[in-house]
This record gives C-alpha cells, structure tokens and sequence, in this order.
C-alpha cells in the first residue's frame, strides 16, 4: 500500500473513532464545533510530514496564460493625448475682411454709369489705424479716387470703407483690386482677403442695342453723287450715269459667294466719282462696332473686272463729316473684312455715311457691302 493511502486510511480511522466514543467535551459551549475536524486534519498533517522521505502535496501546475513560468502578454492601451494650442502672435497692423455692403459681385451696370462701393472691415491688429487710408492696387480702377483718407480706427473696431466709382463704356466684365496702407506707407494684410492682402470690387458693364442695319435702312438714305445738289434714288437703274445704289442680294460676288445682304454702291460715271449715301440719326451705343465685308460683283462669267475704289465709312455731326475708316480694294477674287471700334463716337447722336469713290475710272466699280451693320460684337 502507498505512502498516500495509508495517510488517508489513518485520517478516517481517527474520524470514525472519535464519533463512535461520543464522549463529551471539555471546550465550552460556545467553541467552533467543527474544531474537532480541524484538530484532526492538523493531526494528520503533522504525521505526514514526519514520515520518513515524506513530501508535502505538490503545487498543480496551472494551464497557460497562468502558469508561473508563461509570460503573459496584455494589449497596450493607446492613451489620449493632447494638443497644445500656441496662439499666434499678435500683429499690430492686420485688417479683416468682413462683408461686401454694396455692389456685390458680378452686379450688372450700364456704360459710364457711376456707383459707390463699400467694404466692411475690421482692425484685426493692436495698432490704432490713424493716418491709414484706401489706395488702389490692381485690375480696373474704374476712376476710383487713390488714395482715400480712412479716419481713425480702434483694434477691433471695424469700418465701411468706400469708393465712388464709374463703369467702363465697354460690354464686358471688370474687378478692381484695393488695400489699406498704413501712416508708413506701407501696404497692411488682410485676413479673408485676396491672397490674404486685398478685396476688390467686381461688375459686368452690359447694354441692350438692337444695332442699326445699313443694309435694311438704305432705302431711307439720301444718297448723292459727284454732282453738286443731285440726288439719286436708292434702287438704281443701274444705268444712271450719276451713279446709284440698289440691292444685289445673293449675286455671285468676286470670292464666289452669294450672300444674302449685299448693297451696291456705283459712284458717278467719271474718273474719280463719287456716291454717298447719308443715313437718319443714330445714337451710338458704348461697345458697338461697324461690320461689314467689301469688295465687287463678278462678271457674268463669275470671273473679275476691272473695279479699284475707295470705301468710306464716315459720319456726320453737327453738320460736319468727318472721317471714321477707309480701304483701297481692287477686284482679286476675295472679300475684305472691315471692324471699325465706335467707342470714340459713343453717346452722339450722328449720321452715318457709306462712300464709294472711284480710284480713276468708274467703269466696273461694282462695289459692294455686305451685310453692313452697327452692333456689340
């Protein structure tokens, strides 16, 4: 029998014992009743250990992750972390772009029409603006006043900054850009500005002109020709020696082509004729231009004749013509395109006049226009 079961077989041999024998006990009343059990399991502890080679109960060896010789390896908890937040250094002069007050962006006026723009800013620095004013930078000035006096201005006081402007006499889209300059002469920041240094004032100039058609309103010219104080009905024959002027709308032309629009103008049967056609008043529109194509009419056989003259585009103010464009064209197959800018006549109410003068002979100068107009491109 093993060391191991004799212990145990002892161990209920003395239990047994001391329950059969019921003998009373000493210990008081009020003694743990299980100190009995207790003393005899110390017994048998004792007498264990004093066997000769006798070992004690070993240790179980517990499962991984404990076992004692197991590294047990935990996650590692990634802890918060926070952010220190350097405020930047304060500027003594920083401006701050706060709103448009007037003319937003992309207003629409018309030519030479005068407006006032404003800007809110803000002295986003700690230097009182004093001295400061408004100056002009870039783009379109639009005859904006440079430089214009601010006033005075608290750090963190903000300010309508304003302009009066004047719209370009052209269609078309403009933007000035504009800063603030400080008592030094130096241009100062601008915090939501462009680039961070200036804003600006953005519009469109635009216009409504239906134009004016000289092909369509010819029939209401006076058209004259080189002798004094004879004039000459628009529609021909055009085999009046005076000259004449009539439509050949869709006849062959020098190039080939047959536009829809074509006017004729034939100066009087001798060297260096003339023939004019003044047209009714006409106020001109900023941005309008004259357009039109130059050149002869083929001969039967779509080939060339002998036309050279001279085209003028002129007008008539205050009883006076004056000069406004003029080509030299022989007859070499091909149309000329004529674009004259009318800006420098814009607002004046004036009268057009179309002139064709022989450049020698008249024979063969069947020149034409085509398609001659007044409008914005």
């Amino acid at each position: 029998m093993s060391r191991s079961i004799r212990v145990f077989s002892l161990f209920f041999i003395i239990i047994f014992v001391l329950a059969a024998c019921n003998l009373p006990s000493n210990a008081p009343a009020t003694e743990e009743p299980n100190a009995v059990f207790t003393a005899a399991a110390l017994t048998v502890q004792a007498m264990s250990t004093q066997s000769t080679g006798a070992t004690p109960f070993a240790t179980p060896t517990l499962p991984p992750p404990f076992a004692t010789n197991t590294a047990v390896t935990f996650p590692t908890l990634a802890l918060p972390t926070s952010t220190v937040v350097v405020p930047p250094t304060a500027s003594c002069d920083v401006a701050q772009f706060v709103r448009d007050v007037s003319i937003p962006d992309g207003s629409v006026f018309a030519p030479n029409a005068t407006f006032t723009k404003t800007w809110r800013l803000k002295n986003a620095g700690t230097c009182t603006w004093s001295g400061y004013s408004l100056v002009f930078d870039s783009g379109d000035s639009m005859s904006g006043t440079s430089p214009a006096s601010i006033g005075t201005v608290s750090p963190g006081q903000e300010v309508d900054l304003s302009v009066n402007l004047t719209a370009p006499t052209t269609n078309g889209s403009y933007r000035g850009y504009w800063r603030i300059r400080n008592a030094s002469g130096v241009l100062i920041p601008v915090l939501g500005g462009t680039q961070g240094k200036s804003f600006f004032v953005d519009i469109r100039v635009a216009v409504s002109s239906s134009g004016y058609d000289l092909h369509t309103r010819a029939t209401d010219a006076t058209w004259v020709g080189s002798a004094a104080g004879v004039t000459t009905v628009f529609g021909g024959p055009d085999t009046d020696t005076n000259g004449f002027a009539m439509y050949r709308n869709n006849q062959k032309l020098e190039d080939g082509t047959s536009p829809a629009k074509v006017l004729e103008i034939h100066p009087q049967w001798v060297d260096n004729g003339v023939m004019t056609g003044l047209y009714p008043a006409y106020t001109v529109v900023s941005g309008e231009h004259f357009k039109a194509k130059i050149g002869f009419l083929a001969k039967a056989d779509g080939s060339c004749g002998a036309g050279n003259a001279k085209f003028q585009l002129n007008y008539k103010e205050a009883g006076v013509i004056k000069p406004l464009g003029e080509w030299t064209e022989t007859c070499d197959g091909s149309l000329k395109s004529v674009d004259v800018d009318l800006t420098s006549i814009a607002g004046k109410n004036v009268q057009f006049a179309l002139a064709v003068l022989a450049n020698g002979p008249a024979d063969q100068d069947w020149a034409v226009w085509v398609n001659p107009e007044i409008r914005i491109p």
